[in-house]
């Protein structure tokens, strides 16, 4: 999120676009990071898209199964799952502390 509506989009085609919430979805539908949205691509601005959908992880899921989604789309994961995912084995924090 980067405030007043607007947030960054990572599309599939690869391209990273300034996100816009519409005005009907602001204050009523909360998108956080790692969230599947739907997303119009302006005519006249390619390196801007209108938010226009939030799908739920159920919606998400049934959209991966029709191939509508790529493979490779993680469905609500944010970066510190991601971070977390790869650590199974060390439980280190990265916090030490001294023996008293």
């Amino acid at each position: 999120m980067l405030g007043n509506g607007r947030c960054e989009c990572f599309c599939f085609d690869g391209v990273t676009r300034l996100g816009h919430i519409r005005g009907k979805m602001r204050k009523k539908v909360w998108i956080t990071a790692g969230d599947i949205v739907l997303v119009g691509k302006r005519d006249f601005q390619d390196e801007k898209v209108d938010i226009v959908h939030k799908y739920t992880a159920d919606e998400a899921r049934n959209l991966k199964q029709y191939g509508e989604l790529p493979e490779n789309a993680r469905i609500n994961e944010t970066a510190v799952d991601m971070a977390m995912a790869g650590d199974d084995d060390d439980d280190d924090i990265g916090i030490a502390f001294d023996d008293i």
